[in-house]
């Protein structure tokens, strides 16, 4: 993959509503037949290569998992010449090898959300897709963030299972033992259906996971003092590692 042959995105999850060292060139407010996206697409340099940069639950940090408009971000992305997206979730531990402050780059994900507008499928359209969702994510992606991982010297885990919850509550212990029980390592709210939109468009799409707290019945210390305690620490790598992929 020739990245000057590509149009590069990064989504921005919690922590991350606007991309340290980006600059910006232009903003962009995107119409969609899906309604409104999360907000402005913002073009701009980083390490002198043009991306596009969108945060998923808006500027100020508005949007919760559940009223994401993923429809929209996703359309309005391919809708601009996107083909290649990072998007960057701040999830939960559940494996004795996704400790907070890890970094894990997933490689499937199993999705528990419901009533979510989930697909371009919708009836509107002459045919339905079905896409193969057999691996989720980008191989070649999930190898360069690997690799870029390694240039920045980040300490990351190189696969895991995403377990995508409804939100925004956080998850009972007993729930979150059913989802160790079903092969998760890792937990969150907003890695679906972004990750099946995107494969329904044909965009290029990975998941760069930030943990910043043990799951529900896993940690000792209370899950918002790890998140307060950990999420900074989860920004600086994985900028680190967004600065040597570009």
């Amino acid at each position: 993959m020739s990245k000057e042959m590509t149009k590069l995105a990064i989504i921005g999850g919690t922590g991350m509503t606007k991309l340290d060292g980006l600059e910006i060139i232009r903003r962009e407010a995107v119409y969609t037949p899906y309604g409104e996206t999360s907000g402005f697409l913002i073009f701009g340099k980083l390490n002198e290569r043009e991306i596009c940069f969108l945060p998923r639950h808006g500027h100020s940090y508005t949007i919760p998992p559940h009223k994401v408009n993923y429809r929209a971000n996703i359309w309005a992305l391919k809708s601009f010449g996107i083909t290649d997206v990072i998007a960057v979730n701040a999830v939960g531990g559940i494996a004795k090898n996704t400790p907070p402050g890890i970094v894990v780059i997933p490689d499937q994900i199993i999705d528990y959300t419901y009533g979510r507008e989930h697909t371009f499928s919708d009836g509107n359209k002459p045919n339905v897709q079905h896409i193969d969702f057999t691996k989720p994510y980008s191989e070649e992606l999930r190898i360069e963030l690997i690799s870029a991982a390694e240039k920045a010297n980040v300490e990351i885990v190189e696969d895991g299972v995403y377990a995508v919850t409804q939100g925004p509550r956080l998850e009972s212990a007993a729930e979150v033992n059913r989802l160790e029980n079903d092969g998760c390592t890792l937990i969150g709210m907003t890695g679906m259906p972004e990750a099946g939109l995107a494969r329904e468009l044909g965009l290029n799409y990975v998941s760069c996971a930030f943990v910043v707290n043990w799951a529900a019945g896993r940690g000792e210390l209370d899950i918002h003092a790890d998140i307060e305690k950990y999420l900074n620490k989860g920004m600086h790598s994985v900028r680190a590692i967004l600065k040597a992929f570009i």
